[in-house]
């Protein structure tokens, strides 16, 4: 991870984190650390390059929190948190009849949080093993609820005949990599915004499906 917050994503990132319950200097801090980790990577990062992003002096980050570690746990919960929010707004808005609409949604729904978020998305899919083992443990139930919709998804449409599926743990374990490896690579600059890459990710999700009469 070598790339700053760009303009575009730290706007979001500072609307969509002021629905959590933060005292303002927690939250610039936060903010700070992520694009403190994404710039030098965990380890690389000093307490006091995340108060200097955050415009603190060192001793302010203890204030809120405890260790380095606490930092980025905060940050993988509020980011996993996110996640895991739209994908169930998303599979709400597609019903619960239509196996197609739901994977296509939820696909959908999790590309463009990786790539809106994209610095934030890379922070916390690839620092998982600089957490301590009970704060990885907290992280995987988030993401077991993630891979379970979409299994459950795929099992669906394969017992009523929607999908073509013979692998449904390969095929879920192969539509979230590559809705994660959007973070890696994604700019705001690219020639597809989030919504728009998110689209074309949940009619790619419907071919990989083996989806009967898709015209992805």
């Amino acid at each position: 991870m070598t790339q700053e917050l760009d303009q575009t994503e730290a706007r979001d990132l500072a609307e969509a984190w002021l629905d959590e319950p933060l005292a303002p200097a927690a939250r610039r801090l936060l903010i700070g650390a992520v694009e403190a980790f994404a710039a030098r990577g965990y380890h690389a990062t000093a307490t006091r390059d995340i108060a200097a992003s955050a415009g603190l002096s060192p001793a302010g980050v203890y204030v809120h929190f405890a260790t380095k570690e606490e930092l980025l746990y905060q940050i993988s919960l509020i980011g996993h948190r996110g996640t895991v929010r739209v994908v169930r707004a998303a599979a709400a808005s597609a019903g619960h009849d239509d196996p197609a609409a739901t994977l296509r949604a939820v696909i959908a729904a999790i590309t463009a949080w990786h790539a809106r978020y994209h610095t934030t998305a890379r922070v916390i899919n690839y620092e998982l093993s600089s957490l301590t083992e009970r704060h990885r443990a907290a992280i995987a139930t988030l993401r077991r609820e993630i891979d379970s919709l979409v299994r459950q998804t795929l099992e669906d449409g394969a017992a009523s005949g929607v999908f073509d599926v013979p692998d449904v743990r390969g095929t879920t374990l192969a539509l979230l990599s590559l809705t994660i490896d959007v973070a890696r690579w994604f700019r705001a600059t690219g020639a597809r915004a989030p919504d728009e890459l998110g689209a074309f990710y949940g009619e790619l999700a419907l071919r990989m499906a083996g989806h009967r009469g898709s015209s992805a």
